[in-house]
C-alpha cells in the first residue's frame, strides 16, 4: 500500500471484524510487541461495563499487537474509533518484529493515571483475546489477556 502508515493495534482493533468495520483497507502486516511497555486500565467506559486498556512506558514489560499497514484515511477512521475509547494517536513508541527489526509506528494510549479506574471490561478483553488468538499473537500473551476473562478481577 503506497504511502501507508504501520498501527500497531492491541486494543479491541486487534479483533479482525472490527478493524475491517473501522478501517476497511487495513492490511495485516505481522505481529510485532512494544518493549519496555505495560498493559494498563485508567479509563472506565460504562458502555464495555470496565475500564479499557491503554499502555504506559515502563521497563521489563511488554505489549503484544498486530501490526497493520493504513490509508490516511483509515488512519483518521481508527483515531476517531480510539478517541471515543480514550485514547489518543502517539508516535512514541517503537514495535519490534519477531526477527528484531524495529518499527517506528502509530498507536494510541490515553493521556491519564495510570491507576485502575474499574476492573477491566471482561467483554472488551474478550475482542482482544480473540484477535490476540487469530493473528497468533505468543501463546503466553494472549494467555495473560484471557486471565482478565477468567479470572476474578478483585
Amino acid at each position: 500500500m503506497a504511502g501507508s502508515t504501520l498501527y500497531f493495534a492491541y486494543t479491541a482493533l486487534i479483533d479482525p471484524s472490527i478493524i475491517s468495520a473501522v478501517a476497511p483497507g487495513a492490511e495485516f502486516a505481522f505481529i510485532a510487541h512494544l518493549p519496555e511497555t505495560k498493559l494498563v486500565f485508567p479509563h472506565e467506559a460504562k458502555a464495555w461495563n470496565g475500564s479499557l486498556p491503554s499502555i504506559v512506558s515502563e521497563p521489563g514489560n511488554t505489549v503484544w499487537g498486530a501490526m497493520f499497514r493504513v490509508s490516511t484515511a483509515d488512519l483518521r477512521a481508527i483515531t476517531a474509533y480510539e478517541s471515543d475509547e480514550g485514547r489518543h494517536e502517539t508516535h512514541e513508541f517503537k514495535a519490534v518484529d519477531r526477527e528484531g527489526k524495529r518499527h517506528a509506528v502509530v498507536t494510541h494510549a490515553a493521556i491519564a493515571s495510570t491507576d485502575l479506574a474499574a476492573p477491566p471490561s471482561r467483554s472488551y478483553m474478550e475482542r482482544i483475546v480473540y484477535g490476540g488468538r487469530h493473528w497468533s499473537l505468543p501463546t503466553g500473551w494472549v494467555a495473560g489477556i484471557e486471565e482478565y476473562v477468567e479470572e476474578p478481577l478483585i
